[in-house]
């Protein structure tokens, strides 16, 4: 038989490690690293679930969390319109083509938006293919929407390398 000594001083052994165990994260992270800049530093992690949003004057910041851009494919008219847009290359590199067939491109135009919103360019299509150029813009991502008489088509993700 265990003496009480041995149980007492395992069970002390155990109800000091839940202490510790309060303590650990909440959730494994997958990893993260250090920024900084002018305007200061700051740690960060990918994977974080918790998270706290400090406000101040001048801008706010989520502590502890991934901030994912969740990208779709939207369509803006619901209508049964016999046309087919595409655009290649993807990812481009100097200039992508905006190509329009099955219908007459007359009143079609498209504009090419930075990730924020910020509208980069807003020209009419003149053609059944439309040459943009893309090599005057940073690398990164964009959204291409194509309208008709302001109605909007078809949006695209262009990935620009």
């Amino acid at each position: 038989m265990m003496s009480y000594k041995k149980i007492f001083y395992t069970l002390l052994f155990f109800i000091g490690l839940y202490p510790a165990s309060m303590l650990a994260q909440e959730s494994p992270v997958a990893g993260g690293s250090d920024g900084s800049g002018s305007g200061g530093t700051i740690s960060y992690s990918v994977g974080q679930v918790l998270y706290t949003t400090d406000n101040g004057s001048t801008g706010s910041v989520a502590k502890g969390v991934q901030q994912p851009y969740e990208v779709f494919v939207v369509t803006g008219i619901a209508e049964n319109i016999r046309v087919q847009i595409s655009a290649f290359p993807n990812p481009a590199l100097d200039y992508l083509t905006l190509q329009v067939s099955g219908q007459d491109w007359n009143g079609f135009s498209y504009q090419l938006y930075d990730l924020q919103g910020k509208l980069m360019e807003n020209k009419a299509i003149t053609s059944d293919e439309t040459r943009i150029i893309m090599s005057n813009l940073p690398v990164a991502a964009y959204f291409l929407k194509v309208n008709d008489s302001g109605k909007e088509v078809k949006t695209f993700k262009i990935i620009k390398n």
